[in-house]
């Protein structure tokens, strides 16, 4: 992955063959051309959350219907870390066996872990 600086706070991230754009919002200096470092660590929070969660159900041949994840992006304060709450809804034909395990699934997200467990609170729903 090769980050290039662009203007201003504007970065182009390469990784592999696909390039995202980073960049800060209009009232810190930026140009707001793409979400900021924050975002896309949110963002990666929760595409790994539901990505793991997706891969353990096809393994096990469970019908997983709709997927979805928010995540809460909370800045406490200068000099504090930055913490995420997720909340995930998952498809109504699953059984509360079924919807239990994949909570504890999704704790394994490797994003999540690079985080640590304190920073990461989640909220489990079933759609309808």
């Amino acid at each position: 992955m090769t980050v290039r600086r662009g203007a201003g706070y504007c970065h182009r991230v390469e990784a592999r063959q696909h390039r995202l754009i980073v960049d800060e919002p209009l009232a810190v200096g930026g140009s707001d051309t793409g979400p900021t470092p924050l975002e896309l660590l949110a963002g990666s929070l929760g595409a790994c959350t539901a990505a793991t969660v997706e891969m353990y159900a096809a393994r096990k041949k469970w019908e997983l219907g709709a997927v979805e994840v928010d995540v809460k992006l909370m800045l406490p304060g200068a000099g504090q870390p930055p913490e995420f709450a997720l909340t995930v809804r998952l498809g109504s034909a699953l059984s509360v066996d079924q919807l239990e395990r994949l909570e504890q699934i999704a704790r394994a997200c490797p994003v999540r872990r690079a985080l640590g467990a304190t920073a990461v609170s989640e909220h489990f729903e079933q759609l309808e």
